[in-house]
């Protein structure tokens, strides 16, 4: 599970709840290619590249590189070669013409001489850039099909002029209307039919998809395998096939060049838990074998000692509308001795959370298992998690799994920094309701961030269990699991925000301070700032969007009879203005309880009604008023980032004796190296 760092740059008020040539030529080819401004943590760092549509372009540093040996060094560097080496993949699964289409319009951003001062290349350098920040055509939050601001026939003229080849369906789907959605979750239609994703070839329906599934059982039926996981479920003369994620299956050519990387990153391990569980990593992209994933992620989950992480493979399944179906995914970890220090607390009391929580005795777990906690330096990032990053993952996903071995949570930290240091607060200025709303968010909102990320990762998805005999929670809940399950994870963390067991824990200095920043920021998110990032008219559809939506709207209204939480309308500005703190954490454990049970029974009806009734729908007339007020504002509403180069150095032996990092000068610099150095995929798999 991950979570996404929300409005950060809107409000510091986020609430939610994841190479072709030898390092000996690569060094100079790096230093040749690209154009960089040296890494320095020692001056003062610009963390914005650029701004374009509704997209802002961040740096990030690596703080502690320095610290690391020589071998420390080597192992990240083969990882983030490795992740970089799929990247390919996460083009192709998000739509099946989207390299065809990069590939193209790379060619004429690289060839054309014409005139680019016109209005028409402007918008065709937006187009190109908005579609490599969302790894596709479709935008990478909203899943809508991108729109040019140029027509076919200007575009029709470069590929002309620049000798540019794009096959027709390809440069079409571009102009008109079909495959609209890349991924589709509206109530009463065929979701995987209706949904663009290539994770379903031409004709699969959910029904197809349900009825496949339910076929295959797993050999044990208390560790379920995770079906579908790694595939591409196709029709071929009518039966339904699936096309594994593998050396020498579909993404055989990227896949080949990943295990590659892992196996140096196996020969420079920490230790031997790494070193095994990398081996399985490796072994599960030779074979593709589910049960090798599970081994993997049991290994891997128990690999808890040595300075460097990751995660990589087929992980998140938001993408798939049922849940099926993980998209490529990788994020290489440093340590941060200090802040995982302070924030061990957390793993070590997750049972007295799990036991003092408002859950019922059935849903508690008597002894939570091996939850372990990380603040960690990101080191290099690709897939699913680039550039638009997480600011917290907590794996595995596989129930089971964390019941019986645990689970890994980590918070980005130096991620977090730099959103921190790219921000303003202008916007928060305009939607808090008064002046202690405000001074509150400036003192003890970026802790009560940092808190909500932790408890949401360690104790909320650690939190629970299912009933016996319940399926996954994919199965019951279909295309809500998602959705439900962030919102369960933002709950456990909103609930423990108002308790001063933090602040006995040595967490806060203020608990009833932060908790009230915690809570003004997450309601004045859910119901006013995050419609920022809707179109006047659309319902909302992304997972975290919608749970941030159902969680506050159904807390407005449990407590309205107390005016808990009160509206306020003040010169045409809508504001609201929680009045007693302790009745709304009172609320927030009641629908904590019920998501639980939910989840726990597997309540697919109770499951839609509560999205449905309270996540999807959006109040015309305050989001216009929303996004009148938001006119006044440039800062964009979504963040992403270019990832620092690790540059090998080597010796007269070839050997690499050290690394250099470097920081792209520009956005477009680093999406054309790497097209130019990692693309193992042809256009069409």
């Amino acid at each position: 599970m991950k979570i996404n760092y929300i409005l950060i740059l809107i409000a510091f008020s986020i609430s939610v709840i994841t190479c072709k040539k030898d390092p000996g030529s690569k060094d100079q080819s790096n230093q040749q290619q690209v154009e960089v401004v040296k890494n320095t943590v020692k001056e003062k760092f610009d963390h914005t590249v650029e701004q374009f549509a509704d997209l802002k372009i961040l740096r990030y540093q690596i703080p502690g590189w320095e610290n690391l040996s020589l071998k420390e060094q080597k192992l990240v560097y083969y990882l983030t070669q490795a992740g970089l080496s799929g990247r390919d993949i996460m083009w192709d699964q998000n739509y099946r013409y989207n390299l065809a289409i990069r590939k193209a319009l790379e060619n004429i951003y690289t060839s054309y001489a014409g005139d680019k001062t016109d209005a028409s290349w402007k918008a065709f350098e937006i187009y190109l850039k908005r579609i490599w920040f969302s790894n596709g055509i479709h935008h990478h939050y909203s899943n809508d099909k991108i729109k040019p601001e140029f027509d076919k026939e200007y575009l029709t003229s470069l590929l002309k002029e620049t000798k540019t080849e794009l096959n027709q369906e390809a440069l079409a789907v571009i102009f008109n209307e079909e495959d609209a959605k890349k991924v589709n979750q509206a109530k009463g239609i065929d979701n995987v039919a209706l949904s663009a994703v290539n994770f379903y070839g031409p004709g699969v329906t959910n029904a197809d998809v349900t009825s496949f599934y339910s076929k295959m059982k797993s050999p044990d039926k208390d560790k379920p395998l995770s079906f579908g996981l790694n595939s591409q479920l196709v029709k071929e003369n009518g039966k339904l096939k699936e096309r594994v994620y593998k050396s020498g299956g579909l993404y055989g050519a990227a896949i080949d060049e990943i295990i590659k990387w892992l196996k140096k990153a196996q020969s420079v391990a920490e230790n031997k838990a790494q070193g095994d569980a990398l081996g399985l990593l490796i072994q599960y992209y030779t074979t593709g074998d589910l049960q090798t994933w599970d081994d993997y992620n049991v290994a891997w989950t128990a690999a808890t000692d040595g300075n460097i992480d990751y995660i990589n493979s087929f992980i998140e399944v938001y993408n798939d509308p049922l849940g099926y179906r993980g998209s490529y995914e990788t994020i290489v970890q440093i340590k941060d001795f200090d802040m995982s220090k302070k924030m061990a607390v957390l793993s070590e009391n997750a049972q007295w959370f799990e036991d003092n929580s408002p859950l019922m005795e059935a849903h508690k777990k008597d002894s939570v298992i091996g939850v372990t906690y990380k603040v960690i330096t990101v080191a290099g990032e690709a897939g699913d998690a680039s550039p638009s990053t997480p600011i917290g993952v907590n794996l595995p996903n596989a129930n089971w799994i964390r019941a019986a071995v645990g689970s890994k949570s980590v918070s980005l930290g130096n991620i977090i920094n730099a959103y921190n240091n790219a921000g303003g607060s202008d916007r928060l200025k305009e939607f808090v309701h008064d002046e202690e709303e405000y001074q509150l968010e400036e003192e003890y909102g970026q802790l009560a961030d940092k808190l909500h990320t932790a408890l949401h990762e360690v104790v909320g998805h650690a939190s629970g269990q299912l009933n016996p005999g319940v399926g996954e929670t994919k199965e019951t809940l279909k295309n809500y699991a998602s959705t439900l399950e962030e919102g369960r994870a933002d709950l456990v963390g909103l609930y423990y925000l108002m308790d001063p067991k933090l602040q006995e824990l040595g967490l806060v200095t203020d608990w009833e301070k932060t908790g009230k920043a915690a809570y003004d920021g997450y309601i004045r998110n859910g119901l006013l700032m995050q419609l920022i990032r809707l179109k006047l008219g659309d319902d909302v559809e992304e997972a975290h969007m919608r749970n941030r939506q159902w969680v506050s709207g159904w807390a407005f209204e449990q407590g309205a009879n107390d005016n808990v939480i009160e509206k306020i309308v003040k010169e045409g500005k809508t504001y609201y203005n929680i009045n007693d703190y302790q009745k709304l954490r009172e609320i927030f454990g009641r629908l904590l309880r019920e998501t639980q049970r939910i989840k726990s029974e597997g309540d697919y009806k109770a499951a839609e009604a509560l999205v449905e009734g309270y996540g999807v729908e959006v109040d015309q007339a305050i989001h216009a008023e929303v996004l009148k007020r938001n006119e006044q504002f440039t800062s964009a509403p979504y963040s992403g980032f270019v990832n620092p180069v690790l540059v090998p150095k080597t010796n007269d032996t070839n050997e690499i004796s050290g690394f250099e990092i470097f920081q792209p000068k520009t956005f477009e610099e680093q999406m054309l190296w790497y097209s130019k150095n990692y693309s193992f995929l042809p256009e069409v798999n």
